[in-house]
């Protein structure tokens, strides 16, 4: 009876050991294989580092070497600006000088310079302003202010509401489009676009070339500014817009009066006496 017991345990003992090497083979192998499909799809599709942000970053946020990593990006599919080196990203010269986080960020979205100043360059409104254009601040309310929920970044039309003449030297309220696709720069002294919520602005910055900032100022002086968003799609451009009480009635251009031309009269005077008399005559010309 020992001896059949020893038996089985024997053939059990081999039974197990042979089915756990062949486990082990086909877990070597798949393995092999996994390994030489990854090289071969390595060699189908070149890829270079690209440098990403290893957590959320925001507005405003000095970037350090603990907060970005290397990645392989498709080499065909490299957004534009992207940082390829830790050099160029962290420039040996600059020493101690840290890129400032333009835009908000999230985890491995990839680095590029659009969203990063240059070393040791504030993140304030002057380096989101490109050449040739100027910062220039709108006052806003509730109503004009799209009931707080313009962002940085956002696009807008700007209307202008105030008194203009009419004909005769009378004078009537209207309102006109004087600018359109304006980009805002910072909203109260918010300039980056992750404010949470609606907030109620008293004003916003935009970025105009001078020539627009003497409209626009012009403009803020003589009447009242609204602000009309525009979508992040939209690339139309509006056309001359104005609006004044008649045409919103449906009432059409208020005419002039023509003057009525009075009838000439020409006469003389003549003494008789001690009267002076007028006597009306034909006129000549």
């Amino acid at each position: 009876m020992r001896a059949v017991f020893g038996l089985v345990l024997i053939v059990g003992v081999a039974l197990a050991g042979g089915a756990v090497l062949m486990a082990k083979n086909y877990i070597s192998a798949y393995q092999d294989e996994l390994a030489r499909e990854r090289a071969a799809r390595a060699e189908a599709v070149p890829t270079v580092e690209v440098y990403v942000a290893t957590k959320a970053l925001k507005y405003g946020e000095r970037l350090t070497k603990d907060a970005v990593r290397a990645v392989r990006w498709p080499q065909n599919a490299i957004p534009e600006g992207a940082f390829t080196s830790a050099d160029e990203l962290f420039p040996p010269h600059a020493g101690d000088k840290l890129r400032v986080v333009l835009r908000a960020m999230e985890t491995n979205e990839a680095l590029m310079a659009v969203k990063l100043t240059a070393p040791g360059e504030d993140a304030g409104i002057t380096s989101r302003l490109q050449r040739g254009m100027r910062a220039f601040a709108i006052k806003v309310d509730v109503s004009s202010g799209v009931s707080g929920f313009l962002r940085p970044g956002d696009k807008v039309d700007v209307y202008w509401t105030g008194m203009m003449p009419g004909a005769g030297g009378s004078s009537g309220e209207a309102t006109r489009l004087i600018d359109t696709n304006v980009e805002l720069v910072a909203v109260d002294q918010s300039a980056g676009g992750d404010i949470n919520g609606a907030i109620i602005a008293r004003t916003v910055t935009v970025a105009v070339r001078p020539e627009q900032v003497a409209a626009l100022a012009q403009a803020q002086s003589t009447g009242r500014l609204s602000l009309a968003l525009v979508g992040a799609g939209d690339d139309t451009i509006a056309s001359f817009v104005e609006v004044d009480q008649r045409k919103l009635l449906g009432l059409g251009a208020l005419e002039a009066p023509q003057e009525v031309e009075k009838e000439k009269v020409c006469t003389i005077r003549t003494r008789r006496g001690a009267e002076v008399v007028t006597i009306p005559i034909p006129c000549t010309n």
